[in-house]
């Protein structure tokens, strides 16, 4: 099972990055508590680590790992700097802030999301090179900053693929769906889990063509692009997860961010 599919770049240590750190056979390692996607490359075996978008340029991160022998190590990673850009915009008031009731929503999704990014399978994925899940434009807008209405937002995890209403979704890789939903943000979403920590998720569908604990191949249609949720129009907000980080897709994708 070959790590060689990221591209160099993904090396890099920067928020929203991908952290490649050499290990032996049978390690098992986790960043803040959760596990870390571990695989074969042509030199040997390498943990795959998510960079949070919250981790601060200069901080160290404690990767712990354990042996079958129960040897012990901890390996530090830096965070490098990264500069996202600040993106600005205007939505109707009744978009941009939540009455009681929605905000009692979006906490209950908010808990039950974070607790579906938690998945962690022990198969490794089959591939860390994904297909496009939809043609159309990409966004560059993964980390960018988000300035709704004058008010900084949370930064953008995802990348944004502006298709037509309507246009199949494939899946990514080959995985499981772990999630179907209705969000109040995300709209009509479903959720794949390719293995060890590695997940992808496709939000503001107009038609979902999955099933909960459905096992689908690489390209498979699990949906339709469309405006469900908080969309300022129709396209795929497109996002990929290892060990609960949102991490930028270009790196799987084959563009370097």
């Amino acid at each position: 099972m070959l790590a060689a599919a990221l591209p160099a770049a993904a090396a890099g240590a920067v928020p929203g990055g991908v952290a490649k750190v050499r290990v032996e056979n049978g390690a098992q390692a986790t960043l803040d508590g959760n596990r870390v996607l571990v695989m074969r490359e042509s030199k040997g075996w390498v943990a795959i680590a998510g960079v949070p978008l919250s981790a601060a340029p200069g901080e160290k991160l404690s990767l712990q790992v354990r042996y079958p022998d129960q040897r012990f190590k901890q390996l530090e990673i830096t965070v490098t700097r990264k500069k996202y850009p600040s993106q600005r915009l205007s939505v109707p008031r009744d978009q941009a802030e939540l009455d009681p009731e929605q905000m009692k929503r979006y906490e209950q999704e908010r808990e039950h999301l974070q607790e579906v990014l938690r998945t962690f399978s022990e198969s490794p994925p089959a591939s860390l090179a994904m297909r496009e899940p939809v043609s159309g434009r990409r966004s560059g807008s993964f980390g960018s900053r988000r300035i709704i209405n004058g008010e900084p937002r949370s930064p953008h995890s995802g990348m944004d693929i502006a298709a037509d209403n309507g246009t199949p979704i494939a899946a990514a890789n080959a995985g499981r769906v772990i999630d179907v939903g209705e969000y109040l943000f995300l709209g009509r979403t479903v959720i794949l889990d390719h293995g060890q920590g590695l997940l992808s998720l496709y939000a503001h569908l107009s038609e979902v063509n999955a099933a909960p604990a459905e096992t689908v191949a690489a390209g498979k249609i699990i949906g339709k692009v469309g405006t469900s949720g908080r969309a300022t129009g129709p396209h795929l907000h497109f996002s990929i997860y290892l060990n609960t980080a949102a991490v930028d897709p270009a790196y799987f994708l084959g563009a370097t961010p």
